[in-house]
């Protein structure tokens, strides 16, 4: 679905490298610098796990903050939104029944913060799915490191049709 989607820093023009793993392109529309998801790890019918390592040249730990990196807590939650947004594409969704559809975030019911994600750290992230009504998937999530609790979060999804630009 998002294969071909070309991968480019625009103020750059070169190509970001991509350690994703080919079925998590093929399935949302994320790219670097904006993908937070290395790879699936297992995904069942209603439940989806996933894996990020971060790489001590993230872009976000320069700012945040440059002599104690760590990532942004927002961004853990996207991480686990994205792979919420593949078990929808994989699972949840017939394929065609997405079609020119993306998976967006229209709600936050609530997220908790227990510890921090450093560079070096191999995040395991979690998404499971709730219940559905019409266009919105509601889901828990969650992020660990070495067995430890770092992000709770439910929230919901909504599809909408991809945002024309112009």
């Amino acid at each position: 679905m998002y294969e071909n989607t070309e991968r480019m820093m625009s103020n750059e023009k070169q190509p970001v490298e991509s350690f994703a793993e080919a079925n998590v392109l093929q399935a949302i529309p994320h790219r670097p610098p904006f993908l937070f998801v290395d790879r699936v790890v297992q995904i069942t019918p209603t439940s989806i796990k996933t894996e990020r390592r971060l790489r001590p040249d993230e872009e976000f730990f320069k700012g945040h903050y440059p002599n104690q990196p760590i990532m942004p807590g927002v961004l853990l939650c996207e991480a686990v939104f994205q792979s919420a947004g593949i078990l929808m594409s994989q699972q949840i969704m017939k394929l065609d029944e997405l079609d020119d559809r993306v998976p967006v975030l229209v709600r936050v019911e609530s997220a908790k913060f227990k510890r921090m994600a450093l560079p070096g750290d191999c995040l395991q992230l979690s998404a499971t799915f709730d219940h559905r009504i019409q266009d919105f998937f509601f889901f828990d999530g969650c992020v660990h490191k070495d067995g430890q609790l770092l992000v709770s979060i439910r929230f919901i999804l909504g599809i909408v049709s991809e945002v024309a630009h112009g």
